[in-house]
């Protein structure tokens, strides 16, 4: 069996057990016992079970960066672009929900270590939703006097809270729900300019 299944198996096993008991509930030996590896098979993927707890959010922050990095180089229109990058951030909720439950739930317990390279990812995201606003508001598409970076954490408050109530088996897909986000944030910040320009894409408004 290759290194990386064992990783991915450990990983899986301890999402299961976070979820079901909580992070101060779950030891190193149980996660071990539950992925049947060994805990030399632990040690050699994971330094500690906070690297693991820390592992489990880099999965989720680095595919957001990622994806929205790729929106943002995708679109030549600060509209188009805001809505993309909305996309590619809400998308994390279908593909990776465990791991943020997870991490929202029990990340409070890292060290301070970690949390440090946390922030620094977190803000390279912010710092991303902070320029396609700026865009928008030298392209006239959004409107002037709203604050660059309350607008971003607006936004991402807006949706970093959707972990707690969003369910995959729900009447609403994620795709649906992202609508009705680009829909309230986009009635909120542009221009009568950047308005009609939203309405020639179908998509953008519901």
């Amino acid at each position: 069996m290759s290194k990386q299944s064992v990783k991915e198996r450990i990983l899986e096993t301890a999402l299961d057990l976070f979820q079901q008991k909580g992070y101060h509930g779950v030891s190193v030996d149980e996660i071990v016992e539950k992925a049947g590896t060994s805990k030399g098979g632990f040690y050699h993927n994971f330094k500690s079970k906070d690297a693991l707890l820390y592992e489990i959010h880099d999965v989720f922050i680095s595919f957001v960066l990622k994806q929205t990095k790729v929106a943002y180089a995708k679109y030549d229109n600060p509209i188009e672009k805001v809505c993309a990058m909305l996309y590619a951030f809400t998308n994390v909720f279908d593909v990776y929900n465990r791991h943020i439950t997870v991490f929202y739930d029990e990340g409070t317990y890292l060290p301070p270590a970690y949390k440090l390279i946390i922030k620094e990812k977190r803000t390279e995201y912010r710092k991303l939703i902070e320029q396609v606003i700026e865009d928008g508001k030298l392209s006239g598409d959004f409107r002037a006097e709203i604050s660059v970076t309350i607008t971003a954490m607006a936004i991402i408050g807006l949706v970093n809270w959707t972990y707690k109530w969003y369910k995959q088996s729900g009447p609403l897909t994620m795709e649906q729900i992202t609508l009705h986000f680009n829909d309230l944030i986009l009635r909120g910040i542009v221009t009568d300019k950047g308005y009609e320009e939203a309405l020639s894409y179908q998509h953008l408004l519901s």
